[in-house]
């Protein structure tokens, strides 16, 4: 740790290179990564192969921002619209990295809204 990161950095960093040593995004099932800042989520789908982001979705996208009237509302709507960016672009089935972040709260909501949407991981 140096003297600029927080022990809770740390702590993130090492759970998230954790995960992902597992998770691997495909052509076929690429990654679908939450990312939470203390008031906006972002989510976008990865390919790890080639090594490119497919699309990114978040709470400030023209779709998604000022429906929602909380945090976990807009987390879902992140989700819902990333489910529906993935289907007009015939992805079907993800792998969801939680980015080091507890599955619980914004991120579960984001889980949830893209497999309303259709997603399956």
């Amino acid at each position: 740790m140096s003297k600029w990161t927080s022990p809770r950095q740390t702590r993130r960093s090492r759970i998230k290179m954790r995960i992902h040593k597992r998770i691997v995004g495909t052509p076929e099932r690429p990654r679908l990564v939450v990312y939470r800042s203390l008031k906006q989520i972002y989510a976008q789908v990865v390919d790890d192969s080639q090594s490119r982001t497919l699309f990114t979705v978040s709470s400030l996208s023209e779709g998604v921002r000022g429906k929602a009237k909380g945090k976990s509302e807009a987390a879902k709507l992140v989700g819902k619209a990333a489910g529906e960016e993935a289907k007009k672009r015939n992805i079907t089935s993800v792998v969801f990295d939680r980015n080091g972040y507890l599955y619980h709260g914004r991120v579960k909501a984001v889980a949830d809204g893209a497999r309303e949407a259709g997603l399956t991981f």
